[in-house]
């Protein structure tokens, strides 16, 4: 959320914790573009250059930044990209207008904004928005919201819908939560160029009929003891899980790095492994994988097969 008040500009997470400190590069470009007693509703990102995609990874790091934040901020720029008006220059609230009305007032406003200020895609065309979900993923987009051109705006509602582009994708299981006789998520790592096991996300919770076949297929794999030479801290911190809305480690038991796992995934990767941001679905064990077959690449870092 973006606050333009007479004395400057206001940016706010979904959480309502203010941000404006974290993107002093984005305060000005506001400013210059927004009148006052405006608000608007958007997202934030960071575009990383040399992947050649949007970057949660990066946008995350200026929360932790410190005095590094000037030097971060000058190399990996931020951008907003609007997607809602709900209260415009004049102080009128238009929570209670059409997503049409609010939609063309946000497009007059934004016209000739600076270039770090964007106005979301939209299109009532099935499919344009089919080639969006279909090719918008290598660019770090995550997927569609669904609006009907007549919805109000209710804050928290749950009245849109987001259909994300999903993948499958192989990893080696490095661990799991629960017990190794009933596994409740299962934590995905890959081997690096270097064959170095790097963690790179965690899954939803396997399926009470898949859970058998998992402990199964895991049996004879712990490590045993705290020592026992596992590349992954036990507990794994928070930090690692990319969730900043959690911050408690993950107490987990660590396996030895031998099974792959199909996992449905989304296109949201970040940083030089591929990390991914939201947990996965297992698909299906991978018996007929060896480890070593499941590894990073520069050059693809999803490693994914589009569903």
């Amino acid at each position: 959320m973006v606050w333009r008040a007479a004395g400057g500009v206001r940016i706010q997470s979904r959480q309502g914790v203010d941000l404006t400190r974290f993107f002093p590069d984005l305060v000005s470009p506001l400013a210059d573009a927004l009148p006052a007693r405006t608000v608007l509703d958007g997202e934030l990102l960071v575009w990383d250059t040399r992947r050649g995609r949007s970057s949660f990874s990066l946008l995350q790091r200026r929360l932790t930044a410190g005095h590094r934040l000037p030097e971060i901020v000058r190399k990996h720029p931020a951008h907003l990209v609007a997607f809602d008006l709900l209260r415009d220059g004049r102080g009128v609230e238009l929570l209670a207008q059409p997503l049409a009305t609010r939609r063309t007032k946000l497009e007059q406003l934004l016209r000739g904004a600076p270039a770090q200020i964007a106005v979301c895609p939209q299109t009532q065309d099935r499919e344009v928005a089919l080639g969006w979900l279909g090719e918008l993923g290598v660019a770090g987009v995550e997927g569609l919201v669904i609006k009907p051109a007549a919805s109000l705006y209710r804050p928290a509602a749950g009245l849109w819908v987001k259909v994300r582009a999903r993948d499958t994708a192989e990893f080696v299981i490095g661990g799991v939560t629960g017990a190794l006789d009933r596994p409740v998520t299962l934590l995905l790592g890959r081997f690096d160029e270097r064959g170095t096991f790097r963690f790179v996300g965690q899954t939803h919770p396997v399926k009470t009929e898949d859970r058998q076949d998992v402990a199964r297929a895991l049996r004879g794999l712990p490590f045993r003891g705290p020592d026992a030479g596992h590349p992954w801290p036990c507990p794994l911190p928070a930090a690692w899980t990319g969730n900043f809305a959690e911050r408690q480690p993950v107490a987990f038991i660590p396996v030895e790095p031998t099974l792959v796992a199909e996992v449905e995934v989304d296109t949201a990767l970040d940083g030089p492994f591929g990390r991914v941001r939201h947990r996965g679905r297992l698909v299906r064990v991978r018996l007929d994988l060896h480890p070593q077959d499941v590894t990073i690449t520069r050059r693809s870092p999803a490693g994914c097969r589009r569903r």
